[in-house]
């Protein structure tokens, strides 16, 4: 191998291996290119001209084609072959000049031919023109691998799931956040049908979010949708927001881009927003329905003083009718006298229930003291006779003696035993157990607490009873605004005891209710 001489203080430049059996034609070829910043080469044959091809790797190789041994055409074909030399770049030197010779030199792979004997001239431009083409080539091959590479690294950093896609909807190319959010590897999904694959491979015709896809791939128009689904390789769904873009070629889809993003956890936020707005609303709700009822407390408070005075006066008035009879000193063969009395009883025992209701509905502090629990229920009792009377109803009292007392608040622990027993009344007013009546008992539970019981023989309590009873405005009454039972739970919570109910095992529901025992 020969390396002509570059002269000093010139740049080395590009290398050019010199292929000829014949020595004159090699001295010829080297006094043309010497002087031209060119590194040359020389090779006598075909063997030692891929040999130092593929050490040295040179830009260009000028070609003899007419060598013994390996002609010119073998030597470019394999060199074609060759990966470490298939991309430099081969002019054909020869005498033969037929057009056939010429296109079987291009089809092995060479770039030009250049007939014997040549001018100089002629030899040096298409050598120039040729490593021109070259550099040219060489700097767009590596600005593609970098544009391969850096798209690779965007692609890989991307959060979104990207494929690629040919015009049948197979994936040709799938990113790392595609794979790791569907479960399979880049392998699996790479030649796989997107649609089919998040169809589950199920057959027919494409319906929903996924016909998108299709209708990108066959009209080339964008698309996005929201609100998909996806399959992960387990088979299990999970949402998604995706895009699909066609890849035009000639104004026809070829092709298409589908980028996605799993938004399983927009969902959750949205479902975590939607159930505090739906907590607040309810929290609304329960405000206007309590402000409602405190205007309906203090309404029926106005009303049970109006009521009162003329109560108070038919009172009055029955006492006077009774002393003027007794005055005339009349034979009371009608029974007047008796009648006055009866009036003015019931008028006082009306004035009594109203009192007792305006005590009921006003709203005193919070104010603890020692109580029997028996008299409680009794004085409850007397609250609750009148609508026992309306439902032709009985209220039983199964008290137990010598309780201790409670420490309570009257007012509060009477509204709760009023509103137990009402309920209880309520439930069995149009059941044949009504003759039966409501039962309230009192009874030491432990050295703590006393217990009250409130048993019905009703229709019973809703299978979810037991999750929401004591949930606010939560009711099986028509006509009921579903706040007692709540209330009721905060009033024992706050003193300290336990609101509970079973299901009676002769049928309805028996409420209990513990209050603590004064020190």
């Amino acid at each position: 191998m020969y390396v002509a001489e570059v002269p000093p203080g010139q740049q080395e430049e590009e290398r050019i291996l010199l292929v000829d059996d014949n020595p004159t034609n090699l001295q010829v070829l080297l006094q043309t290119l010497s002087g031209r910043c060119y590194k040359l080469l020389i090779a006598k044959n075909g063997e030692s001209a891929l040999r130092i091809a593929a050490k040295a790797k040179p830009a260009l190789v000028l070609l003899d084609i007419m060598m013994p041994g390996m002609d010119g055409y073998e030597v470019c074909q394999r060199m074609k072959e060759n990966p470490e030399t298939r991309n430099i770049t081969v002019i054909f030197l020869s005498a033969l000049d037929d057009t056939k010779d010429k296109v079987r030199g291009l089809e092995t792979g060479a770039v030009d031919f250049i007939s014997k004997p040549f001018q100089a001239e002629e030899v040096i431009a298409r050598v120039q023109t040729q490593l021109k083409i070259h550099k040219l080539e060489q700097a767009l091959s590596a600005r593609n691998r970098q544009l391969e590479a850096d798209k690779a690294r965007i692609l890989e950093s991307m959060n979104e799931g990207i494929f690629g896609l040919d015009r049948l909807g197979m994936i040709t190319f799938a990113n790392p956040a595609a794979s790791a959010m569907t479960g399979w590897s880049i392998e699996q999904l790479t030649g796989q049908n997107l649609i089919q694959l998040m169809k589950g491979g199920e057959d027919g015709d494409v319906s929903g979010p996924l016909a998108t896809i299709e209708v990108s791939l066959v009209n080339g128009v964008s698309k996005t949708v929201e609100n998909a689904t996806f399959l992960h390789s387990d088979g299990s769904p999970f949402p998604v927001d995706f895009s699909c873009t066609p890849i035009m070629e000639n104004s026809s889809p070829s092709g298409a881009v589908v980028v996605f993003r799993d938004i399983s956890e927009k969902k959750r936020q949205q479902h975590a927003l939607q159930k505090a707005l739906d907590e607040l609303q309810s929290q609304k709700d329960q405000l206007t329905h309590v402000s409602r009822l405190s205007t309906m407390g203090e309404m029926a408070a106005g009303f049970a003083h109006e009521v009162n005075q003329p109560l108070t006066a038919i009172s009055n008035y029955a006492q006077v009718a009774r002393r003027m009879l007794a005055r005339l000193d009349l034979a009371d063969d009608l029974g007047l006298a008796e009648a006055m009395e009866k009036v003015n009883t019931q008028a006082r025992r009306a004035g009594e229930i109203i009192a007792r209701i305006r005590s009921f509905v006003k709203k005193p502090d919070h104010v603890l003291g020692s109580v029997d629990p028996n008299r409680l229920i009794q004085d409850t009792y007397k609250l609750a006779e009148v609508d026992a009377r309306n439902n032709h109803m009985e209220i039983h009292l199964e008290q137990e003696e010598g309780l201790p007392d409670v420490k309570v608040d009257p007012v509060q622990i009477q509204q709760v035993a009023l509103n137990l027993i009402r309920n209880g009344m309520e439930a069995m007013r149009d059941m044949d157990t009504r003759s039966i009546g409501v039962y309230v008992r009192t009874e030491k539970q432990d050295n703590n607490f006393v217990k009250v019981s409130v048993i019905d023989r009703g229709h019973g309590l809703a299978d979810d009873a037991e999750e929401k009873l004591f949930t606010p405005f939560y009711t099986t009454k028509a006509d009921g605004m579903g706040i007692g039972l709540t209330v009721c739970h905060s009033i024992i919570q706050s003193h300290g005891g336990r609101l509970t109910f079973l299901r009676n095992p002769e049928g309805g529901t028996i409420f209990e209710f513990t209050l603590p025992i004064a020190d």
